[in-house]
């Protein structure tokens, strides 16, 4: 039986929440904690869509991705971003960039639930 999180997002930042709920993915919250495998822990974000971005982040934070083809550099804004797919794209673009860069991650992003 997987434990499960709630992290209520009314309010708070996007980094405050992507932290708390990846050290919860990690398991860094228990004390049997190991690097090399992933608790049986679901984390649940819920009311993504309510939480606290700065103007100044929304106009000037770029997320970078790249085509492969020469000239192929396609920038995007938070602006942008949380207008096409919701803030709930946002704090998973944050929990992943905090979450281990192995195996892992693929099996902790799928214990992570987001609701808007």
């Amino acid at each position: 039986m997987k434990e499960i999180h709630k992290i209520d997002a009314q309010d708070k930042a996007v980094g405050r929440v992507a932290s708390q709920a990846a050290m919860l993915l990690m398991g860094k919250d228990k004390t049997t904690y190991q690097k090399h495998l992933a608790p049986s822990v679901r984390v649940q974000v819920v009311n993504a869509s309510k939480t606290y971005i700065p103007l100044r982040k929304m106009i000037g934070k770029l997320f970078h991705h790249h085509t492969g083809h020469p000239g192929g550099h396609k920038p995007k804004t938070m602006a942008h971003i949380a207008a096409t797919k919701g803030k709930s794209e946002l704090i998973r673009k944050a929990i992943y960039g905090m979450l281990p860069k192995n195996k892992l991650r693929a099996v902790m992003l799928k214990n992570l639930t987001i609701t808007e």
